[in-house]
């Protein structure tokens, strides 16, 4: 029989090597590939904003999860079609621990994919809204959505994205274990739904849904933006550069030696 996934210690070494090649990547690639990633995570967002505000009308808590079912695929999009997400490119920190690439080789990549993913997400947002899409209810629901997350106090923005960055480099790791397209969207699906359902903060799908709701009207400024992806951003890296890549390199990658006592 076919093996159908990759064993943790398996993904672990397959999770460097992707490492080492975004290290390698062009500044064009990064830019590019980041600028899709934007867009790609922006469309989910705009499939939560619209699902999510036409089910809402029917039943709130079910609107609410419909609206969480339909964002997981712009990581589908990113994972399967190919782009640079920042939040994703986390991982790198695994190959760091290997001493595969260098600190700056990955703050490199970080930089310019981070960049790119703003750029991105919001000429999405632009298009979005210069197109009419969003309307009614989804214009009111998009605005809320920007005021409640440029609202939150600083801990809770950066404990929140701790939490939603523990759940996407975990969907990750799960669709690097996954060895076909099918697998590879549940293993995407269930975490991303799951940080979406629970109200947790990622600073790329907030590049689009803040900037979004400002277009439309929300009372959020330019400086509240910035102060929600700063502390975003910081509580995603500890939640997907340090705690999950620490964690299994310890377990999975760490060359331990052990007395014989033989």
């Amino acid at each position: 029989m076919d093996k159908r996934f990759l064993t943790p210690r398996e993904v672990a070494n397959a999770t460097v090597n992707v490492g080492i090649n975004k290290a390698n990547l062009s500044t064009s690639s990064c830019i590019r590939l980041g600028m899709l990633a934007g867009i790609f995570i922006g469309f989910g967002g705009l499939g939560n904003i619209l699902f999510g505000q036409t089910i809402s009308n029917i039943d709130p808590g079910l609107g609410r999860f419909v609206g969480a079912m339909v964002f997981p695929v712009g990581l589908m999009l990113v994972v399967i079609c190919g782009a640079e997400l920042f939040t994703g490119n986390n991982l790198m920190t695994l190959a760091i621990l290997e001493k595969k690439i260098t600190i700056g080789q990955m703050f490199r990549n970080w930089s310019f994919v981070y960049l790119a993913n703003f750029v991105g997400s919001v000429v999405l947002a632009l298009i979005v809204f210069y197109s009419g899409t969003l309307s009614g209810d989804a214009a009111t629901k998009a605005i809320a959505i920007a005021e409640s997350k440029a609202n939150l106090d600083i801990l809770q923005m950066f404990l929140r994205a701790i939490m939603c960055n523990i759940l996407v480099v975990l969907a990750v790791w799960m669709a690097t274990a996954s060895q076909d397209i099918a697998s590879k969207i549940f293993s995407c699906w269930f975490p991303i739904m799951l940080f979406v359902l629970c109200g947790f903060e990622h600073s790329i799908a907030n590049m689009f849904f803040i900037p979004m709701g400002m277009l439309l009207g929300a009372q959020v400024s330019i400086v509240g933006l910035l102060i929600n992806l700063v502390f975003v951003t910081l509580g995603n890296i500890v939640g997907g550069a340090i705690i999950i890549p620490f964690a299994y390199h310890r377990c999975y990658l760490k060359k331990t030696t052990s007395k014989n006592t033989n």
